[in-house]
């Protein structure tokens, strides 16, 4: 029965370009809605409406590639050997159902688009369906990689299980921190709360509380928007934010010399962080409390 193999190669391919231009989120607009090259035409990456999508270009029975939108309750669906994927809703025998069975039936590579944000996916590919269900009408999708020389890797699915752990719980760690990022970056409008740099390639989304405390939840009010360098500074304590909004640079670089990047730096001490326009966004000041006595102790 026919892979689709050169579609699934031409596929993979341009996403490895986008995600050099854009990095790991890819929007949707300007990206992905472009869609790939392949024999003269353009083929759409994914069908966002309908989540299982097979292209009409395929020979082959089996979908290109499913997502999940970035409001769906993506923790539950991790399982310990991959993530589980509902089929659609409706008949079994309809068609997105029989092209998603139809992946695990030939084992084939597959995109799993997942929802990082507002318009952004984040690609995981190749994945593998190595599981159907269909009483309870899932699937299991797990994560695969590329093997062989550069110029003619070949998917294959992670066959050992502590491998494949491994990769679900470093994939599920990432994709938190990119739905976080996905959330806070808007409600700061695409900006750093202390400089107002406007460059998303060098933003990141800060937790006050680290994820690990129990006040620590993933909410935009436990969220900075800040640049690389002062999110490195907020993690080092070298930067300070009280529960007033101040910004306070740590009295050992006040006291250094060391040219005009830090002068920089130092320059916003004092400073108030530019917030998030809706009440709800807004830093907690209680977690801003509870970090700032941690930079206080660091002096």
């Amino acid at each position: 029965m026919e892979r689709d193999e050169s579609v699934r190669t031409a596929c993979f391919l341009a996403l490895d370009v986008l995600r050099a231009q854009f990095g790991d989120d890819l929007p949707y607009r300007g990206a992905l809605d472009g869609g790939f090259a392949y024999r003269g035409g353009r083929v759409p990456f994914l069908n966002y409406q309908k989540g299982i999508y097979r292209a009409s270009v395929q020979r082959g029975p089996a979908a290109l590639s499913i997502n999940t939108s970035h409001n769906s309750p993506y923790d539950d669906q991790e399982t310990e050997l991959g993530f589980s994927y509902a089929y659609r809703t409706g008949a079994i025998d309809q068609p997105d159902n029989r092209a998603l069975r139809a992946a695990y039936l030939l084992a084939v590579p597959i995109v799993y688009f997942i929802g990082t944000g507002a318009g952004t996916y984040r690609p995981l590919y190749p994945c593998f369906v190595t599981e159907d269900d269909a009483a309870s009408m899932r699937v299991v999708v797990s994560l695969g990689r590329m093997v062989g020389p550069l110029d003619e890797q070949a998917p294959v699915p992670l066959d050992d299980p502590l491998e494949r752990r491994y990769a679900v719980r470093e994939t599920r760690v990432r994709l938190h921190q990119a739905r976080f990022r996905g959330r806070v970056l808007p409600a700061y409008r695409d900006r750093c709360a202390i400089c107002r740099l406007k460059e998303l390639r060098l933003l990141d989304a800060a937790h006050i509380v680290a994820d690990l405390d129990p006040h620590g939840l993933p909410s935009i009010s436990n969220g900075l928007s800040l640049c690389t360098i002062h999110h490195r500074a907020f993690d080092h304590d070298l930067v300070g934010i009280s529960p007033d909004c101040t910004v306070h640079v740590a009295s050992r670089l006040l006291e250094d010399d060391d040219g005009p990047m830090l002068d920089l730096l130092k320059g916003f001490d004092g400073s108030l962080i530019e917030l998030p326009s809706r009440r709800i966004w807004q830093p907690s000041r209680e977690r801003l409390a509870l970090r700032f006595e941690r930079f206080r102790r660091a002096g």
